[in-house]
């Protein structure tokens, strides 16, 4: 008698707090804060525990009524967490997930009514109760879990989540328990009214102290209708459940042996559990698995690969290609902006940018560090700052340290040809969501890939109309041969004549016209071929081969002006090829630059290097044309005047010599180009 009055006033205490539920629900839908299910929900639970007080009184409930008020209450919560997570959302729910959901709950009230209506002896049995109650707490729990994941920026949402979530989770305490004994336990039970009343009393509480925030949509951004992750919680529920038909089973057939091998199982769960809630790893493998199989996909692949290979097929006239592989990649992904660095030199180095500042020359990477090896070998996608710092720590530690320098970096993402490392690309960070899923990696790698194969097959282009250029250069040249061969014959025979007839007026003057004639023809082949001879090598007195490059630039204005820091420095070259190629510059500063202007050249030494520089103050040029031009050959501005090679060598020449050539320019300001050439000690 006295376990009947606790069972009383347990429910009886639950059924009271419901019903304040129920009307503090009502409120809160009336002010737009929550759904109308709540309401429905909270007085099915204020019914099904004023039934089970009243079953410990005077009242008795049929088993079977009990099964249907059960499963009622678990119905009425499992639609309520769905709705008000559409609700929440605003956007409606994948048709498969609810109507799985409310399917489970639906079909077993639909047995307990079938197997009633037919008076079946197994609607008395405990085992059906435990059974039907287990499932249903596990499918509650897994709606729960939705409603937590995917409102959690919703403090009230979140409160019912945890207050009901609370409520399934010591339901399956309580019938996996019962399952393993075969009986439910009588304390457990007692006590379950006063667990939902004080969940119920939590949720009274929380929900009145929340009365006064406005009601806002979940700041969730998805890319399909709604998205689901399976984690821990809803896999520890089914393992229970597993784990309780085991122990039931054990129990039954395990003879001697059974509480040993009991023990042992309940042991092996617990720890399994455990390590399912603790290890980070094992949980992200799970939810990666799960999303893979069973979810919608996060991109519309179809799409996006239809998108990709159109816009990289599109023509390159007005478009430079290594610009529209940014822009491709960056908007795939939603990404403000990129970099691309590709192999060039036994080093990979920035040869694009959109939309990213700070990024310098000096940011190179060898191609066989660390970082570069582990995208080759792994197709590793780096995320410097990304939330998973466990998973992710050990591989970042490969990063170059000026990664870091840049601003606003999201990811590294390598461009593989087969298995060589064509580069690799920078984004900037996104201003959505930038976390990377395992779709998000996939997508990555597939079209990192595809960018590469683009990229490489471009650069082959280029290099096989470089190559054409060449030769149509050489077929040029050998026409040029042609033509001062039969000059030189000219000229031969008007020598060979002079002897005969040099007393004659006439032959003079036919002789001084075709020697004028030949000179001419030959001084604008000369401006437009200049002819390289056998290389000569030695030790050279620098100061003089500038003395003697701007002597041959002193009939063109402005005449070029000397500054000798120090006439000490020797370097070791071709004299007349680095006479050559220090006009040329001299002589472009020369044609930017109007007459009145200056052309400064300067010599001095920094370290081991002598450093000259060419300045002026001409029409100057912007950096794309410095960065995609300047130094490409056959490509120039003076229509009719030069065949685009003069820059082009020059950067070659100084190459050979170990130096550099650098270019700073501002369009209607000027230009200085800075030469920098080994010192020689001899």
């Amino acid at each position: 008698m006295q376990e009947n009055y606790i069972a009383y006033i347990s429910y009886s205490g639950g059924g009271a707090s419901f019903a304040l539920l129920t009307i503090a629900f009502a409120y809160l839908w009336k002010v737009k804060l929550t759904h109308y299910s709540l309401i429905i929900a909270s007085a099915t639970s204020t019914l099904w525990n004023v039934a089970i007080a009243a079953n410990y009184q005077d009242f008795t409930l049929q088993r079977e009524y009990l099964l249907v008020l059960e499963t009622l209450r678990y119905g009425a919560w499992i639609a309520a967490l769905l709705a008000s997570l559409q609700y929440t959302l605003g956007q409606k729910l994948e048709l498969k997930f609810r109507y799985t959901i409310n399917g489970l709950w639906l079909s077993s009230l639909a047995l307990i009514l079938l197997l009633t209506f037919i008076k079946s002896p197994l609607i008395q049995d405990s085992n059906l109760l435990i059974w039907n109650n287990l499932v249903l707490s596990i499918v509650g729990l897994v709606s729960v879990e939705q409603l937590y994941r995917n409102t959690s920026q919703q403090r009230l949402m979140k409160l019912i989540s945890v207050g009901i979530g609370a409520l399934f989770a010591y339901d399956i305490y309580l019938f996996s328990y019962s399952l393993i004994f075969n009986q439910i336990d009588l304390g457990l039970w007692q006590s379950r009214g006063a667990i939902n009343g004080l969940a119920a009393l939590a949720l009274l509480l929380g929900s009145l102290t929340l009365t006064s925030q406005k009601a806002q949509r979940s700041t969730l951004s998805v890319s399909r209708p709604v998205a689901f992750y399976t984690t821990s919680m809803s896999v520890a529920g089914g393992f229970l459940a597993l784990i309780a038909i085991g122990g039931y089973y054990v129990q039954l057939y395990g003879g001697r042996w059974g509480s040993l091998v009991q023990v042992a199982v309940l042991f092996g769960a617990i720890l399994s559990i455990v390590a399912l809630f603790v290890s980070s790893t094992i949980r992200s493998r799970i939810n990666v698995w799960i999303n893979k199989h069973f979810f919608r996909h996060k991109y519309d692949y179809r799409a996006e690969w239809l998108g990709l290979i159109s816009s990289l097929a599109q023509p390159t006239a007005q478009d430079n290609f290594h610009e529209r592989a940014i822009k491709v990649v960056a908007s795939i992904f939603k990404s403000e902006g990129g970099s691309l660095w590709l192999q060039s030199n036994g080093a990979y180095r920035p040869v694009q940018t959109y939309n990213m500042e700070n990024i310098d020359a000096a940011m190179t990477e060898s191609i066989d560090s660390p970082f570069c090896k582990l995208m080759i070998e792994q197709e590793w996608v780096f995320s410097p700052h990304g939330s998973d710092r466990a998973s992710m720590g050990e591989a970042n530690s490969q990063l170059p340290s000026w990664i870091y320098e840049i601003p606003d970096l999201w990811l590294v993402m390598p461009l593989l040809t087969e298995k060589d490392l064509l580069g690799f690309m920078v984004l900037k960070q996104s201003k959505q969501d930038a976390s990377l899923t395992w779709e998000d990696l996939d997508l990555l790698k597939t079209v990192g890939r595809q960018v590469a194969s683009y990229l490489d097959r471009h650069e082959a282009a280029e290099q096989l109309a470089r190559s054409k250029q060449f030769d149509a250069f050489n077929k040029l040249t050998a026409f040029i041969m042609h033509d001062l061969k039969n000059l030189i014959a000219q000229q031969a025979l008007v020598v060979e004549n002079a002897a005969k007839h040099k007393e004659n007026p006439a032959f003079v003057e036919d002789a001084i016209k075709t020697i004028d004639n030949s000179v001419s023809r030959m001084s604008n082949l000369l401006r437009k071929l200049q002819q390289q001879e056998a290389s000569e090598i030695k030790s050279l007195q620098l100061h003089k081969v500038l003395m003697e490059a701007a002597k041959k630039c002193q009939d063109n204005k402005p005449s070029p002006s000397l500054r000798l820091e120090s006439k000490d420095i020797k370097v070791v070259a071709d004299q007349d090829h680095l006479i050559m190629v220090l006009a040329n510059i001299i002589k472009n500063a020369q044609e930017a630059t109007d007459s009145s202007g200056f052309v400064d050249v300067t010599l001095r030494q920094e370290e081991k290097n002598a450093i000259i520089t060419i300045e002026d103050n001409g029409t100057g040029m912007d950096k794309e044309f410095i960065r995609h031009r300047l130094f490409k050959p056959f490509d120039t501005t003076k229509s009719g005047k030069g065949m685009g090679i003069g820059v082009y060598q020059t950067q070659e020449f100084i190459s050979d010599l170990g130096g550099s050539i650098t270019v700073d320019s501002i369009l209607g300001e000027g230009s200085t180009f800075t030469i920098s050439i080994p010192a020689s000690a001899l």
